[in-house]
């Protein structure tokens, strides 16, 4: 672990893990990885839905499989996005109507420790 990475809170430690496996990624199989991300930023791009709306859906999606990355990684666009608390978590109760107590227990940890961090990230 690089010494910068010990004062990282686990949410920001997550994220630079992403990114550093995701270079790695793009290094190894760039033409995979460049159309991938091309794919994911058409998908993400505002459109009829706004970007929040896009990434509130995608969180969603993220606590509904466990994808604990991707469960950070929206919580982080949705917050870019100006996304206040009240509508993560309106949209977490909708999330946990269909996946029941193992989306809510993401929800209640790692959603609400996310939001913690990435807002005194803000600060």
């Amino acid at each position: 672990m690089e010494q910068n990475e010990e004062l990282m809170t686990s949410t920001e430690a997550a994220l630079h893990e992403y990114k550093m496996g995701l270079g790695m990624f793009t290094q190894k199989m760039p033409d995979i990885a460049t159309h991938y991300n091309a794919f994911t930023e058409a998908c993400f791009k505002e459109g009829n839905l706004s970007k929040k709306e896009k990434h509130l859906i995608a969180l969603g999606i993220a606590i509904n499989t466990q994808d604990e990355y991707c469960i950070i990684y929206h919580a982080k666009g949705c917050l870019d996005n100006e996304a206040s608390e009240e509508e993560i978590l309106e949209a977490v109760g909708v999330t946990a109507a269909f996946g029941g107590g193992a989306a809510m227990s993401q929800a209640v940890t790692l959603v609400q420790e996310c939001i913690q961090e990435l807002n005194q990230l803000k600060q």
